[in-house]
């Protein structure tokens, strides 16, 4: 039996309807293995400036130091998003991120049949696709110095070796239990922090015999992906190319709704949220698309909590739900999110009963 503390910040937006699902999927596996789940939730983004005035209060603070895993919904919205506020959502996102030391940002990208037809690549270039972007997440140019004066403004970009080498190395080590291929992005034909990181790179490949490295420029990486995505295996990064990047990569699967994350790596907990926006024109009509946070709730079985057997549960229920079910209308059907949770936990009594 697995006892398990997991803090949910449901956000803004859609994140509390998603959450909800995510939390209905962890508890369900919990009853039926035989595993001790408790949630506590907890305000972040909008949420909490309007609630608390900081997008990170104390009480947050203190739950996300003592538990075992997060579950995040989302976070943001137009309400908030005046660029002279001083006090903005995505602060919270970040202050977590450099509280936890969460470092490497992990988004699985597989195409299911069923909704690769969604894709607006042709079926011919998103065959096959099963890839990895591992992105750095607290350095680079969103941590770094910033000033601001009437007449111009500066955002350092700044990276340590140490920080490269083991987001790199994390990328090596998921890769040597895949299809043994790195592909690390950088602008090493410009920046100097992308030679840094492109030295680095090319020095861990050493330890890695087993694992094929190469290197490529985020501009062409960019184009790559959209022309052939199926070549690539696990994809490393730097902060803000991984931002970009992972967003693109995302809409090969045909939804935004599609697409987990974990964000891992750091002392402390992982942080596990689907990929997409707070959505709020479609907040609170159970229209949102919940399997991005289910399949992140997966990941925090397998990464937070070793559960794999458990996670892949969860997986093999969504990928029956993808196949057979009514899906939420970004996927072309007419099913509300709590009928596809709904879906998803009776596969998921389904799977285990057949284990």
């Amino acid at each position: 039996m697995k006892k398990a503390h997991i803090v949910v910040l449901p956000g803004d937006g859609i994140g509390p309807e998603v959450a909800s699902a995510g939390v209905a999927v962890l508890r369900a596996v919990a009853d039926r293995f035989g595993h001790a789940f408790t949630f506590t939730e907890h305000a972040i983004g909008g949420d909490a400036i309007d609630r608390f005035g900081d997008p990170l209060p104390q009480p947050t603070r203190d739950a996300l130091l003592a538990c075992d895993a997060i579950l995040l919904g989302a976070v943001g919205g137009p309400k908030w998003s005046d660029p002279a506020a001083k006090v903005r959502p995505e602060q919270g996102l970040l202050a977590m991120r450099k509280m936890l030391g969460v470092f490497a940002n992990v988004r699985p990208l597989k195409l299911h049949p069923r909704t690769a037809a969604l894709s607006p690549l042709k079926p011919e270039r998103t065959k096959g696709v099963d890839l990895v972007f591992i992105r750095e997440l607290t350095g680079g140019i969103y941590f770094g110095a910033k000033t601001r004066s009437d007449s111009d403004a500066t955002d350092e970009c700044r990276y340590s070796v140490e920080e490269v080498e083991r987001v790199v190395r994390h990328a090596f080590e998921l890769a040597r239990a895949r299809r043994g291929k790195v592909t690390s992005v950088d602008k090493a034909n410009v920046l100097e922090t992308s030679r840094l990181w492109r030295s680095v790179a090319t020095r861990v490949a050493a330890d890695y015999p087993d694992v094929a490295l190469e290197h490529q420029l985020v501009d062409s990486m960019a184009m790559h992906l959209l022309t052939h995505p199926a070549d690539y295996d696990v994809i490393v990064t730097e902060n803000m190319f991984g931002d970009i990047l992972t967003d693109e990569a995302s809409v090969l699967a045909g939804s935004l709704g599609l697409s987990p994350s974990a964000s891992i790596g750091g002392p402390g907990a992982g942080i596990y949220e689907p990929i997409h926006g707070s959505a709020p024109d479609i907040a609170g009509q159970s229209a949102a698309n919940p399997l991005g946070t289910i399949l992140s709730a997966a990941m925090l079985l397998r990464h937070s909590l070793g559960l794999a057997a458990e996670a892949d549960v969860v997986e093999a229920a969504v990928d029956d739900v993808l196949e057979h079910a009514n899906l939420t209308r970004d996927l072309g059907g007419t099913a509300t999110t709590h009928a596809v949770t709904r879906a998803v936990l009776d596969a998921i009594q389904t799977k285990a009963e057949a284990a």
